[in-house]
């Protein structure tokens, strides 16, 4: 199978009601999309970092009562698991979708990490795009434009806060019609992860 986008039908995965059978409806509707789009972008990532990468899909197997409220594909340098190492993010809320490069709460070396981002602080601002947004929150939809938040203090925040998260990329509104181009869409995450490359390098 080829990959060819998302649909309204995907999103609207979000609005059905109970686990079981949302849970269903991730696993027919978008995970075989992720096996399809996931497995092109961990090749090319795997070939531009120069070691072998990993696609992890979302099993969201803690859950016993709640319907998840996004699912997503991760691939990072592991092939045990991702949530604590660096990795690449690309997943669904119901109506948007997210390209991230992801550092979460889970991560061991958040601490140095976000000391060697404040070391090289000017870099985001002459290598990351005005339409890239930051999310220090990888369970909520919410973030912010890179323009408008002060970098520094998010950075010092990831640092000291336990539970503070850095994801940093692009959202693209469930309506976008880029989203149905399987190929431009695709040729969408890879430039942004291309983007985001240098950083994943730093941070590794």
């Amino acid at each position: 199978m080829k990959f060819d986008g998302f649909n309204q039908n995907d999103f609207e995965t979000f609005t059905i009601d109970g686990l079981e059978e949302r849970m269903e409806a991730i696993q027919t509707r978008i995970q075989p999309k992720f096996k399809e789009i996931g497995q092109e972008l961990t090749d090319s990532l795997s070939a531009k970092i120069g070691s072998e990468m990993f696609l992890h899909i979302a099993k969201h197997a803690r859950r016993t009562v709640n319907p998840p409220k996004d699912t997503w594909l991760a691939i990072a340098g592991n092939k045990r698991g991702y949530k604590q190492h660096p990795h690449f993010q690309l997943g669904l809320f119901d109506d948007h979708v997210f390209i991230w490069l992801a550092y979460i709460y889970e991560l061991p070396h958040k601490s140095s990490i976000a000391n060697t981002f404040l070391e090289n602080i000017d870099q985001f601002s002459t290598a990351i795009p005005k339409d890239f947004v930051v999310s220090m929150d990888h369970m909520k939809k919410e973030s912010s434009p890179i323009t408008e938040i002060d970098l520094e203090k998010t950075l010092i925040r990831f640092r000291d806060v336990k539970k503070a998260e850095f994801l940093v990329g692009k959202q693209i509104a469930a309506n976008d019609p880029i989203l149905k181009d399987g190929q431009r869409f695709a040729e969408l995450v890879e430039s942004t992860y291309d983007t985001l490359l240098p950083f994943y390098k730093l941070s590794i």
